[in-house]
């Protein structure tokens, strides 16, 4: 039994916890909250005095004493629980003897059921507490059967009013009336207490889970900053390296021919100069594609060359094998149009596909897309264009957040493109078109996009 109760006033999953002693303000409102109680009991005492007086046989002040000594040690409730209950427990009986008054002020009442209740809500000592209440709950009990049926203190009372016809008979009623009461008291306090200390560690164990979190986060955090400069330093070194090789390689030779050819040096700073532009504006262009998180997944490790134009059939195969069947088209303006686009641009339209077919499957119920790759000639110049089209409707609980569309259009904006992207214009889907500007001529260190093979995903 003793096991099952305190199971019960602890939690099983952590018997051994102990709630931490009150803080510095909670000490200091523990005295000012017990210092305002004893002053409206006193004067509640002074009320009681004057209207209804004290019984003949005690002196008034000792019911200004009970309830004061009642009260005070309330001031430490929170530090000392067990010892404010004994000590509580101790007053409370012998002021019944000592001042009858003083046991029937409400204030008398309420200040055991705090100590009663901090007892429980406060003990860092389970055992100790359960050890106390148990005395002190016996002791009640054993007292009260004695006041009800050996002393028959309460037969005498009622012998003493007017007779009452009612469906019990009057002292049984009181005898039982007495009783409810005490339970009512005494089991109110213990689970407001045992509420108090549940709630306690709920807080303790939210904020263990907090803090947790927090660390795993500031892990994830440090973990993505080493991934995402690794990261970069493979992307720099994948689109810039050849740049950079170009201009070693030429500004060597135009070192060595600069005295005896220096049209041939004069050629060669020419391509210097133009590897340079196109590796400081592919450089600029990746810094600011990898501002965007990739979310999708299945991008490639980084141990190959990054994928483009030529892996848009690929990517479509893997969204098939994923359940969306994907029509891929290719239309070129002039035939090589493809194959002209420079390896930075490549990879953004593939990233652009690459979201786009994602966010099909993730958030629509369409089983099929279609991907159009298109190039043209317009009044700026020529124009690289992808489309992405479905026919689904939205799948439900599956709100996003944005990111991965933001970051498509930072890729676009990049280029000097635009993006359009939202629900298809009188039937059911969705619709993704971007369209880029492509170099009037073929990027200058020759590395061009290998032009997709269209077909189906499916």
């Amino acid at each position: 039994m003793p096991e099952r109760s305190t199971a019960w006033l602890n939690d099983p999953e952590d018997p051994f916890w102990e709630r931490p002693g009150p803080t510095p303000a909670q000490r200091r409102n523990d005295v000012l909250g017990t210092a305002a109680f004893l002053a409206v009991a006193l004067f509640s005492a002074v009320l009681v005095h004057s209207y209804a007086g004290v019984p003949e046989t005690e002196e008034p002040w000792l019911m200004y004493v009970g309830v004061s000594a009642l009260i005070l040690p309330l001031a430490v409730r929170r530090r000392y629980p067990v010892g404010v209950l004994l000590a509580s427990s101790v007053l409370f009986f012998a002021f019944y003897y000592i001042s009858i008054a003083a046991a029937f002020l409400l204030a008398y009442q309420v200040a055991y059921f705090a100590a009663l209740y901090a007892a429980v809500a406060w003990a860092r000592d389970r055992s100790a507490m359960l050890t106390a209440l148990s005395a002190v709950i016996g002791c009640m009990a054993l007292w009260l059967v004695v006041e009800l049926t050996i002393t028959q203190a309460y037969a005498e009372i009622v012998q003493a009013q007017e007779p009452v016809d009612g469906p019990l008979p009057q002292v049984l009623a009181v005898q039982l009336h007495a009783g409810l009461v005490n339970v009512v008291y005494f089991g109110g306090a213990v689970l407001a207490g045992r509420a108090s200390w549940r709630s306690a560690l709920q807080r303790h164990r939210l904020a263990g889970q907090a803090e947790r979190i927090r660390e795993q986060s500031a892990e994830i955090a440090r973990r993505a900053v080493v991934d995402e400069r690794m990261r970069i330093a493979r992307e720099l070194h994948d689109v810039v390296a050849h740049h950079v090789s170009v201009i070693g390689i030429q500004a060597g030779a135009a070192r060595k021919v600069l005295d005896r050819d220096p049209a041939a040096a004069a050629a060669a700073l020419r391509t210097v100069e133009e590897a340079s532009r196109t590796a400081v504006g592919e450089m600029r262009q990746l810094l600011g594609v990898l501002r965007a998180e990739d979310e999708n997944g299945d991008a490639p490790t980084g141990r190959g060359p990054d994928p483009g134009l030529a892996d848009i059939a690929a990517l479509a195969q893997r969204h098939a094998e994923n359940g969306l069947a994907v029509d891929v088209r290719t239309v070129e303006a002039v035939p090589g149009d493809l194959g002209r686009v420079p390896a930075g641009l490549g990879l953004s339209v593939f990233r652009c596909a690459q979201e786009s077919l994602s966010n099909v499957i993730r958030h629509s119920t369409a089983t099929t897309a279609s991907l159009v790759l298109r190039t043209g000639h317009g009044p700026d110049g020529p124009w690289i264009e992808l489309e992405v089209l479905d026919g689904g409707s939205p799948r439900s609980g599956t709100e996003g957040t944005g990111f991965g569309l933001q970051g498509l259009r930072e890729r676009v904006r990049l280029h000097g493109g635009e993006a359009e992207i939202g629900p298809r214009s009188g039937r059911p889907g969705w619709r993704v078109r971007v369209r880029c500007p492509l170099p009037a001529d073929g990027p200058p260190d020759g590395a061009a996009a290998p032009a997709p093979v269209g077909g189906s995903g499916a």
